[in-house]
């Protein structure tokens, strides 16, 4: 293998690391006497379209890098190219990258996963500032410093604004950490980021990615299910942060947090309630019964208020047993002091007078009762409690009594002080004021989740429902709800007509429609592939079909098509076919000298393998309108001879292919189809 001493004025010390793309050296920038990384790319040895796509990304991240300085991005100094390699020179990280420490499954403490999530959302803030999404956030790029600070790497595949030679809508990405959005070849923004680093919270959080699996089971799952709560995988990891996860996570991007730092705040507002102290009840506030009565009435402890809960967290259930026993103590005191000082002092028994405002006087907690001073009032208010239901009310004086008159039926207090005055009654306080319990939320709805039987048995009813339409490609599953979603294609005119006759299966509040109508000369390519098509609600074996770029494209432009193998080695055939009945092989292709097309030789890709397909041909030009791209993986070859041209009339190629699918399915072949639309446009 080559060594490398020196690229430019870099000095290449050693080598960090190797890569699909190039490597990556430890370098030494002798006029700042720095250390650098130095990440290199092969030069294309010719046209070679996946070359130099893979170049263009690579200069596209020094162009993204280059414009953001900030602490939580790895910084890029310069670029360069030699005869044979493009280079690019970056800060030294001195720490590995995340990713490292997750495949040695080295689990973080919430204040570490914390940390390490503020640094990367503060650097996308940064960057989706500035115009540039990263679009592949995953551990592998987020680099640690040897202090623990995370920086942002590795911003190749990042979309720039303003730039042109961007393509949105492309399946570049990591499948395990790519939007929804990424799947399905839309328009990509900032919050394909947000969905990314969320499902790195979350891997951060339980020591597992929410979706795992091949390309084909990933793209379905995250299409279409929920992942587990973080806590209900891992008992480290706080309830409170079940809902950010969630948000960031959001199958459509208005739902997530509109941006880095709104994400950023509720994750630090979950950390907050996760740290809140619980209020825990003592056992010493329990109120013992005397076991015999003292000598005066024991004083009743005023009861304390309950502390409320921290806002923006559920108030915690507390015990009233402890209370309970301090009232009950109480009670029993001042009665058993009360008993003994009547039968010491009164010579005949008189009925209770208890302080009691607008409570029943069953419910009333006695409070302390204060011994008079040497100068309280002779005659002070007395207060009678309500009468029962039915009996007249006895009037409070409001002025002096008589004081001739007897005093009103009551128990008096006995006095603390022997110099008070024997006949004077004294004022029973009233109750002591109870912190009245924290309010408890209203009670939610009870949600009623259907059970994997119950799903399955709807899974199979849809999918008997939707194998018997025709002129459509349905797709689709049934959530832990019970709601479904349905994506594909379906002939002009038949989508109302297939919403109509699922209302006997699911009500409208039920379904999600992402159903693309289609012009009817599709129909033939729709029921072929149909005939290939997973079940509704099967995870595979599924072929990725993607435009790369736009899928609304001008006269002239070219046009690119990315594609994922399933899950099993196989052969491929790709055809363009146009609203005006015609179709374009695009792969495999016969030689045609007058457009300088060479011919595809056989072969069989890997399971899982992408494709890229383009051709300085294949370019957008009359009639303009919407146009259909198919494609069709199979274990052997689908026809026994190649076609006449690379060109020929719809009707007659698809009803050829309709035959050669279900000879092959005879065989036991394994297929797999997928369709993507485009619009051709002047």
């Amino acid at each position: 293998m080559e060594t490398i001493e020196a690229l430019g004025k870099y000095e290449i010390k050693r080598t960090l690391g190797r890569g699909a793309m190039g490597t990556v050296y430890e370098g030494w920038d002798p006029i700042i006497a720095r250390r650098v990384a130095v990440k290199t790319v092969k030069l294309p040895d010719s046209a070679d379209p996946e070359t130099e796509d893979a170049l263009a990304r690579f200069r596209r991240e020094a162009q993204a890098a280059g414009r953001l300085t900030h602490p939580n991005i790895v910084a890029v100094y310069d670029y360069g190219e030699t005869s044979d390699l493009a280079y690019i020179v970056m800060e030294f990280v001195d720490g590995p990258p995340l990713k490292a420490l997750l495949d040695k499954h080295e689990r973080f403490a919430l204040a570490d996963t914390v940390r390490v999530m503020q640094d990367l959302l503060a650097g996308l803030q940064f960057s989706h500032e500035r115009g540039v999404v990263h679009r592949d956030i995953k551990p592998a790029n987020v680099m640690l410093t040897s202090t623990g600070q995370a920086k942002i790497a590795d911003f190749g595949i990042a979309r720039i604004e303003s730039s042109s030679m961007t393509q949105a809508g492309t399946l570049l990405g990591t499948p395990a950490y790519m939007s929804p959005e990424q799947f399905m070849a839309q328009v990509v923004d900032s919050r394909t980021d947000i969905y990314s680093s969320g499902v790195l919270l979350y891997q951060l959080l339980t020591g597992e990615r929410p979706f795992d699996g091949g390309m084909s089971a990933i793209m379905h799952k995250a299409l279409n299910t929920e992942p587990p709560a973080p806590s209900q995988l891992s008992v480290t990891a706080p309830p409170s942060f079940d809902a950010v996860v969630r948000r960031a996570m959001a199958k459509r991007p208005e739902d997530r947090f509109p941006t880095a730092s709104a994400f950023a705040e509720a994750m630090q507002a979950a950390l907050a309630r996760q740290a809140a102290p619980a209020i825990v009840e003592d056992e010493s506030t329990l109120v013992a019964t005397p076991a015999q009565p003292p000598p005066r009435p024991a004083a009743t402890p005023v009861a304390q208020p309950v502390p409320s809960a921290p806002v923006g967290r559920p108030a915690t259930r507390r015990s009233s047993l402890p209370l309970i026993a301090a009232v009950a103590g109480a009670v029993l005191a001042i009665g058993g002091g009360g008993a003994w000082w009547l039968l010491s002092h009164s010579p005949s028994p008189r009925p209770a007078v208890v302080a009691t405002g607008n409570r029943p006087a069953t419910s009333a907690a006695p409070a302390e009762t204060p011994a008079p001073s040497t100068d309280a009032p002779l005659n002070p208010v007395v207060a009678i409690a309500p009468p029962p239901v039915g009996q007249p009310s006895v009037p409070v004086p409001n002025g002096p009594p008589n004081p001739v008159s007897p005093p009103p039926p009551a128990v008096q207090a006995p006095a603390a002080n022997p110099s008070a005055q024997p006949n004077a009654v004294a004022m029973v306080p009233p109750p002591p004021v109870i912190q009245p319990p924290v309010p408890q939320p209203p009670p939610q709805p009870v949600v009623v989740k259907p059970t994997p039987a119950e799903l399955d048995v709807l899974r199979h009813r849809i999918g008997q429902w939707a194998s018997s339409q025709s002129c459509t490609l349905l797709d689709g599953d049934v959530g832990e709800s019970g709601a479904a979603t349905f994506n594909g294609f379906a002939g002009h005119g038949t989508v109302d007509d297939l919403r109509t006759s699922l209302l006997s299966i699911l009500p409208p509040s039920e379904t999600n429609w992402q159903v693309a109508g289609v012009n009817r000369v599709f129909c033939a390519a729709l029921t072929a592939l149909h005939r290939i098509a997973p079940p509704f609600g099967s995870p595979g074996p599924r072929l990725g079909l993607q435009m790369d770029g736009k899928s609304r494209l001008h006269d002239g432009e070219p046009v690119r098509v990315r594609l994922v193998m399933p899950d099993f080695a196989a052969r491929l055939r790709v055809d363009y076919i146009g609203h005006d009945g015609i179709v374009q092989h695009l792969y495999p292709q016969l030689a045609d000298a007058k457009n300088a097309i060479t011919a595809d030789p056989p072969r069989t890709f890997a399971a899982g393998e992408p494709v890229n397909l383009g051709n300085p041909s294949w370019v957008i030009g009359e009639p303009y309108g919407t146009d259909m791209i198919i494609a069709v993986a199979s274990t052997e070859p689908l026809f026994d001879r190649p076609r006449p041209s690379n060109q020929e009339k719809a009707d007659v190629y698809l009803r050829d292919l309709q035959t050669a699918i279900d000879g092959l399915r005879q065989r036991n072949a394994h297929l797999a189809g997928a369709a993507v639309t485009l619009d051709a446009l002047p």
